[in-house]
């Protein structure tokens, strides 16, 4: 059963990924996500239903448009992947509980937020506001099905903390944290609030933690410049997404408590 799950997570994940890389590439330029289907960016040309397997048609088809040769970028692939190994990792994290639906949603805002976020510098609403939604109504399915209101309670606790945190911060220093981050904020409190809050504090931490690491490793190799913006969204996510994989180990060697 457990097995079951998380190859069935695997799974959902590619087929979630191939959908995240449309809401990447077109959301960010103001067309629908829905409409034309699918189709070369370079020829235009629609893409088929078997050229259209996650993973199997990049790789058959050597990441090249069966139509026009055109290149088609390695992000693709990785999206996919990427995301099939998070769906697989919050599952054998938290198993079959009613909250993985909700958990899963949050990784998946996450992943096409984090793209978005290094290519474009930004956290699109279109993105934030739906994953905040789906992911709000499927944890208040949880507390209904496992009657955890307090669970509830606690998540929707650590949300507003967050987006009070960060509304506070944007004021004090908005070129460093934009207001981006503060929309994105509801969404990481609740899915870690969920699990406890302090698993909300070792995200918010964690996540602080590896953008410094990583900003001063920048600065230093001359790769990036003090002034220059840092797509803090990403460090957000693998901050809130770690904590969930990391589990009471995080929390434990942490604080303490187990």
């Amino acid at each position: 059963m457990f097995t079951a799950l998380v190859v069935g997570c695997a799974v959902a994940g590619l087929a979630v990924g191939s959908f995240l890389n449309v809401v990447i590439y077109r959301v960010p330029r103001g067309e629908s996500v829905v409409r034309p289907g699918s189709h070369c960016p370079a020829c235009a040309a629609p893409i088929g239903a078997l050229d259209n397997v996650p993973v199997v048609s990049w790789l058959v088809l050597r990441g090249r448009c069966r139509h026009c040769g055109a290149r088609i970028s390695a992000r693709y692939l990785l999206v996919e992947v990427a995301t099939a190994a998070l769906f697989a990792g919050v599952a054998a994290r938290l198993g079959a509980t009613a909250a993985l639906p909700a958990e899963l949603a949050a990784v998946a805002t996450l992943v096409a937020l984090s793209v978005i976020d290094v290519e474009r510098l930004v956290l699109p609403k279109r993105v934030v506001y739906p994953g905040l939604v789906v992911t709000g109504l499927l944890l208040v399915a949880a507390a209904v099905h496992d009657h955890a209101g307090g669970r509830l309670g606690e998540a929707a606790a650590c949300a507003g903390a967050w987006f009070a945190l960060f509304f506070v911060l944007n004021l004090a220093a908005p070129r460093a944290l934009g207001f981006g981050d503060v929309r994105l904020a509801p969404l990481l409190g609740a899915s870690l609030g969920w699990l406890g809050w302090r698993y909300a504090v070792v995200g918010f931490f964690g996540a602080n933690l590896v953008g410094a690491v990583v900003g001063i490793a920048l600065i230093a190799s001359g790769r990036m410049s003090r002034r220059q913006p840092i797509p803090y969204g990403v460090f957000l996510a693998i901050g809130t997404v770690g904590t969930i994989l990391a589990g009471p180990a995080a929390v434990s060697w942490t604080t303490g408590i187990r």
